[in-house]
């Protein structure tokens, strides 16, 4: 078997229009005090990727358009649905009163192991906290369940646009072996 990397135009990829009318994934995610404007926009490009549902940006995570989220975003700004607000339990409320579950991303008592979502999970929120001290206490406690990436090394914890990405797309994973859809 030989390989050869597929040209732009073999990829298939949406339009920017085409993306934005294109079903969704029932997938959320929420950063609440993201310092880095780097991570912020490659969870929106990681949003874009697996065309989930909308970010919601709260607390003193910056916001597009920014040439820092922009550079690593690379246009998903665009595409992505997404929404600022101030509180994170705002947010939550909101989502929790459209029946999504909210979902911590966070090494915290009591987590699932992030591999072990099922259909009822969704509609789902990821909540990602700070880079430093993760997620704030009473936000944590507004979460209806936590999820965790394990560690085996001596780090207890990933980057977290690299735990972003590995947790939404085992969320598109879990939805497509169960539901059997393939959108």
């Amino acid at each position: 078997m030989s390989l050869r990397k597929l040209s732009g135009n073999e990829m298939n990829r949406l339009s920017a229009d085409e993306f934005r009318a294109a079903p969704k994934h029932p997938i959320y995610l929420l950063l609440q005090n993201i310092r880095s404007m780097w991570n912020v926009g490659a969870m929106f490009r990681i949003a874009d990727a697996a065309r989930i549902e909308k970010i919601l940006i709260t607390g003193y995570t910056a916001v597009p358009p920014r040439k820092e989220i922009d550079k690593t975003a690379l246009g998903a700004t665009e595409t992505v649905a997404w929404e600022y607000l101030k509180n994170p339990l705002d947010a939550i409320a909101l989502l929790k009163v459209q029946g999504v579950k909210i979902a911590a991303l966070e090494i915290a008592e009591n987590a699932r192991r992030y591999d072990a979502l099922t259909k009822q999970d969704f509609p789902i929120c990821l909540v990602v906290g700070n880079e430093v001290s993760g997620i704030d206490d009473d936000v944590l406690v507004a979460c209806d369940f936590a999820i965790e990436i394990p560690q085996y090394g001596t780090k207890h914890s990933l980057n977290a646009a690299v735990s972003v990405g590995i947790a939404v797309f085992e969320c598109v994973r879990a939805l497509k072996n169960q539901t059997k859809e393939h959108r």
